[in-house]
């Protein structure tokens, strides 16, 4: 128990708590800059399993605030989870870590968070965090919802049963406005959500969920603002995920995004209905003088048309950048992928 020494003279840990750690399951939605920074903090504090998923590859972009990355990683473009994995196994070989390259959708969440004992919100968009809450309350597993643009973050732990749900809060405290792509990101902003998500990750591991922060936390780092609101009034016996009658509306509807604007990117992802198995050899030989700089890695294939890049993955789940719009999206989908 060397490696832990001192986080087991945290006496609120003590090598009981270090055992529960070693014990936990934690799954991370989302490898950008708020999931690469809990992952190795968790990595580091020695959680027994680690599953990360995530949709997107490496860029330069990244590299400024998500930190496992690498250059390399954006040369290679690099599917996230399996860049990540990489890394954090280098940190502690001794953490099983889990590496999807997938987009959650009510249908496949179940596969991924059966088991866990805590998830972590580290996506960009409200129709993933709205399938993890109704996911996580139909099994009874908290979450720790996380936010953060520009210099402010904004971060609030969903305990089944006991808290308002995000269904809940979103009838009441606006939390979407400003994107990345509108006003950027610093890093300081980034780490500060992630360490309050973690902290409240290991509070959970460790059995001290009465020590879990009940308000929904906001600050901004540049502006030197820091607040908590008090959100349990918000919680809402009618409410469809997390009421008397819960029916988990976003699980129990179809309504997963077939296409959506990526956070910060000048890029459309498109998720065929069904997914196919992508033979990338003989998609290139199909794509011939129709494409210009086409390369492919055992993940993803990437290649140039004229005004747009497009680059598929094995499920035939695809990231048209160059464009916000969506039909236009969709009619150069069709054109090279059928």
């Amino acid at each position: 128990m060397e490696r832990y020494s001192r986080q087991i003279l945290f006496s609120p840990i003590g090598e009981a708590g270090q055992k529960n750690i070693r014990n936990g399951h934690v799954l991370i939605i989302g490898a950008g800059a708020l999931g690469t920074a809990n992952a190795e903090m968790l990595v580091r504090a020695g959680v027994g399993k680690l599953t990360i998923v995530d949709r997107d590859y490496v860029e330069w972009s990244n590299l400024q605030r998500q930190q496992l990355y690498t250059e390399e990683d954006a040369v290679l473009r690099l599917p996230k989870a399996a860049a990540a994995k990489q890394r954090l196994s280098q940190i502690n070989h001794e953490v099983e870590v889990r590496a999807v390259i997938e987009d959650v959708t009510a249908e496949n969440i179940f596969e991924f968070s059966q088991d866990a004992d805590v998830i972590v919100d580290a996506t960009d968009n409200f129709e993933t965090r709205l399938v993890i809450n109704d996911a996580a309350l139909k099994q009874g597993i908290p979450w720790i919802y996380g936010a953060c643009v520009g210099s402010y973050g904004l971060t609030y732990a969903i305990l089944p049963g006991l808290s308002p749900c995000l269904n809940c809060l979103l009838k009441q405290i606006p939390m979407e406005g400003q994107t990345c792509d509108t006003v950027g990101i610093i890093s300081p902003a980034v780490q500060m959500v992630a360490s309050y998500q973690t902290g409240e990750v290991l509070k959970l591991l460790t059995g001290a969920a009465d020590q879990v922060r009940k308000e929904l936390l906001s600050f901004d780092v540049w502006r030197n603002q820091f607040s908590q609101i008090k959100v349990h009034a918000l919680k809402d016996s009618a409410c469809p995920s997390c009421g008397e009658s819960a029916v988990y509306p976003f699980l129990s509807r179809n309504n997963s995004v077939k296409m959506s604007v990526l956070c910060g990117r000048d890029t459309v992802q498109i998720r065929p209905s069904v997914s196919k198995e992508m033979n990338f050899k003989e998609l290139a030989k199909t794509l011939g003088r129709a494409a210009a700089e086409i390369t492919a890695n055992p993940y993803l294939l990437s290649f140039q048309t004229e005004h747009h890049r497009i680059v598929v993955f094995r499920d035939g789940r695809a990231l048209i950048h160059g464009t916000k719009d969506l039909a236009e999206a969709r009619k150069i989908y069709q054109r090279y992928l059928g």
